[in-house]
């Protein structure tokens, strides 16, 4: 190809793209919001199991429901909210990757993982680290029943911290077919596992949790006929999927 029909290629492609892209983000519709999936605040309500790996020391782990705040979140609470954290005591017997799941369980035990709504844009949540080189992970849930792990970050600091990560978009949020659902495609958080290092310490360890919150986009497109799809389960008796 000559050098001058290669030009006039590129100075389609380039007005082709200036014009097409506004029309592009004009289709693009969001509504993000905060919402805080889980405060701790509700010992009642808010059931979480911890369980320690193999070598977990006999008595542990330790959890309790601790009257404590981040003031970083809540400064010094002087309107006297009933606020709580998570707190967990660990010992292990050897040093290695040991680790500690946290998971949402129902008033029975069992499993329950908690659902999120929108299309999630990224997880935050507050922990209280003691130095300790050992880090945090959050799974996931997708619609197909595939578990997804994302590290929320290194726990070896003082004190309160926000932890976030950004869910990727190669974790399916959406889906082509229409259900009862609509296109949404909820994540679920299965459980936060905290992990040891090797050649860290694992003799006395305290952590404490606080306030996990998400950034989702709640928008939901409207379409003729999308009223149906709320009266599916009506229709069919809660049978159709």
């Amino acid at each position: 190809m000559k050098k001058g029909g290669l030009k006039f290629c590129c100075l389609v492609l380039f007005f082709i793209f200036i014009f097409t892209s506004p029309m592009m983000a004009e289709n693009t519709t969001v509504n993000l919001v905060s919402r805080v999936i889980e405060s701790f605040d509700n010992p009642e309500e808010s059931i979480w199991i911890v369980r320690g790996s193999k070598f977990i020391t006999e008595g542990f782990p330790k959890s309790s429901f601790v009257d404590a705040w981040p003031e970083a979140l809540f400064g010094a609470n002087k309107e006297g909210l009933d606020l709580k954290v998570l707190g967990v005591a660990a010992k292990w017997d050897r040093q290695g990757y040991n680790f500690l799941e946290f998971i949402p369980a129902d008033q029975e035990g069992n499993l329950k993982p908690i659902t999120i709504p929108g299309k999630v844009k990224s997880i935050d949540m507050w922990v209280w680290g003691s130095n300790y080189n050992y880090y945090l992970e959050v799974h996931l849930l997708d619609y197909k029943g595939i578990v997804h792990t994302l590290k929320l970050g290194d726990i070896n600091f003082t004190g309160w911290k926000n932890l976030k990560v950004d869910v990727p978009g190669t974790i399916p949020q959406t889906g082509g077919y229409l259900t009862s659902q609509g296109f949404s495609r909820e994540l679920k958080l299965v459980k936060l596992v905290l992990w040891t290092t090797p050649r860290e310490r694992v003799d006395d360890y305290v952590i404490f949790l606080d306030h996990i919150k998400v950034l989702t986009d709640v928008f939901i497109p409207r379409f003729d006929g999308d009223d149906l799809v709320t009266r599916l389960s009506e229709i069919w008796g809660g049978n159709n999927k």
